[in-house]
């Protein structure tokens, strides 16, 4: 006898309530197994791939896991110190390099003379904004990245879940789906390979963007010289998630500070200019196509409100989980509408749209 649907929804809808109550009671532990599912979620098609290859999955995953491994320590040990030293520094400098930006402008556009007082006014109060917010929130950043990074339970479950997830995961994938409900399992089964592919397109595919672009405009910036390179760089491409943004943001902040330090010297600041036009290039005709796709359905104003909310819902838990939570919520729209549509709700009584 098949369970009424008002009973069905009541049963998944007091499961979904009280894995939200559960999350919001423990989040903060659940913090290192969600980051080692993660991880390993981002590396599995690495080590299936190896496995395919003819080597033992054990092999593969802890080859691929020690190399993730290695890559993070170096990215803790040498880039992000280094980063959040540019950032304070930045912050400490802001004042007077804005005064410096303001000072050159208007002694090579004598023009700009008229709106002097009321750039002075504004600059004035976004500089002394910025004296006075920067160390607390560089310090903040700072201190919450070493609580984070420096919690010993973090450095040692993240890895080792990390590493039975990814040797386990094919086995993991067939126990859960052993215990789909038989009547609706093909339907369930669609819509998590619908997922799957949404989150697949953006975790896997714009956080590799994301990772590249950064690592790009950091490097780049940092030949040319360009003083504060490296955490515009990373800023920059950190957030390309959002189309133009990144490189908006990270070129503005860029070419401002070379009319500071490379003024009367154009190619310079062309240089500079220039790394941000390749980036695009780069990230629109290469990047995005290759490895994000066309089809994730995940649209970045959505992807900022699931930020917004689950963050502060949850907190840092609510920041990891929100973009495979978005990209679930977003399939799960797009079926309840094409289901609407199917519907005598939307189409009459008669069956018919008229």
């Amino acid at each position: 006898m098949t369970m009424p649907i008002a009973t069905q929804l009541r049963y998944w809808g007091l499961a979904g309530l009280g894995l939200l109550v559960l999350l919001w009671l423990v989040g903060d532990l659940l913090v290192p197994f969600v980051v080692g599912a993660a991880l390993a979620y981002f590396l599995d098609p690495v080590v299936t791939r190896l496995a395919r290859s003819g080597l033992p999955r054990m092999a593969a995953t802890l080859l691929v896991s020690l190399a993730a491994i290695a890559v993070l320590v170096l990215a803790l040990l040498l880039i992000v110190p280094a980063v959040i030293a540019q950032a304070t520094e930045l912050g400490r400098a802001a004042p007077e390099l804005i005064a410096a930006l303001h000072e050159t402008i208007l002694v090579r556009f004598p023009a700009a003379s008229g709106v002097e007082e009321a750039l002075r006014d504004n600059l004035g109060a976004f500089a002394e904004t910025l004296r006075e917010q920067a160390p607390g929130l560089a310090g903040w950043l700072a201190g919450s990245l070493r609580g984070v990074v420096n919690a010993a339970v973090f450095l040692v479950i993240a890895p080792v879940a990390t590493i039975y997830l990814l040797a386990d995961w094919p086995q993991l994938i067939a126990r859960i789906d052993d215990l789909l409900p038989r009547e609706h399992a093909p339907r369930i089964r669609s819509l998590a390979a619908e997922i799957d592919a949404a989150i697949a397109g953006f975790v896997r595919g714009q956080v590799s963007v994301c990772l590249i672009l950064a690592a790009y405009y950091a490097t780049a910036l940092g030949f040319a010289g360009l003083q504060f390179g490296l955490v515009i760089g990373v800023v920059a491409g950190l957030i390309s998630f959002v189309p133009y943004i990144g490189a908006i943001l990270g070129g503005v902040l860029a070419i401002g500070l070379a009319l500071v330090q490379f003024w009367g010297d154009p190619l310079m600041i062309g240089i500079v200019a220039a790394i941000f036009g390749i980036g695009q290039i780069l990230e629109g005709n290469i990047l995005v196509p290759n490895l994000v796709g066309r089809s994730v359905g995940l649209h970045p104003v959505w992807l900022l409100l699931a930020l917004s909310v689950f963050g502060g819902l949850f907190g840092f838990l609510g920041v990891l989980i929100a973009v495979p939570l978005a990209a679930a919520l977003g399939v799960l729209v797009r079926f309840a509408a094409a289901q609407y549509r199917e519907s005598r709700l939307y189409a009459g009584d008669d069956g018919t749209e008229g």
